[in-house]
């Protein structure tokens, strides 16, 4: 076994060619492709994930994020890095957050996206009184676990970062925005390329 690569930080050179190139709507297409390209790139060294992203459904991402976490923990000697191209929206934040912050990289003038998951259902209360109450606190239960998984997701992002979590719950609800060479200088990312 190969010692673990170094966490050092990466020049341009380190990114020529990515072993596992994703773009598009983070959805199971998308996790399919980099399910594949994760089985074929090689247990040790550096593995670039490339992205760009207009977002999609946070869980695939989340999924996307334990498989990075899980290999990491199987194959200390494999250096696995994000590479954010262009747009890193919503759900690509959200994968993003699963690198340690030495291993988060963007290209000049990549933006992050940072918001609050969104709902878009109806409640509709009918029947018996208390089965009436059972939908309701089902509702409920669903908004506050879905705020703790999302909260979750923030703290991973900004762990070891200059911004805090009352920065993201103020700013998150009105998509925050933040330029690639911001979030170096939040601490967010090691580098821009």
């Amino acid at each position: 076994m190969t010692d673990a690569p170094s966490a050092g930080r990466l020049d341009a050179s380190a990114f020529d060619t990515p072993r596992i190139l994703l773009a598009g709507a983070v959805d199971y297409a998308l996790y399919d492709r980099f399910r594949d390209q994760l089985a074929q790139a090689p247990d040790s060294g550096l593995v670039v994930i490339e992205l760009s992203t207009l977002g999609g459904d946070p869980e695939v991402a989340r999924m996307m994020g334990e498989d990075v976490r899980f290999q990491s923990d199987i194959n200390p000697a494999r250096r696995l890095v994000f590479l954010g191209k262009a747009a890193i929206y919503s759900a690509g934040a959200t994968f993003m957050s699963f690198f340690a912050v030495e291993n988060r990289y963007l290209t000049r003038g990549a933006r992050v996206m940072i918001h609050e998951r969104k709902m878009d259902k109806h409640l509709h209360v009918t029947g018996p009184l208390t089965t009436c109450i059972a939908s309701v606190k089902a509702m409920l239960n669903e908004l506050e676990h879905s705020i703790a998984i999302q909260n979750e997701g923030f703290e991973n992002l900004v762990r070891g970062s200059a911004v805090t979590m009352d920065e993201v719950l103020r700013r998150a609800p009105e998509n925050w925005y933040i330029e690639a060479q911001e979030a170096k200088t939040l601490g967010l990312i090691a580098d821009v390329l």
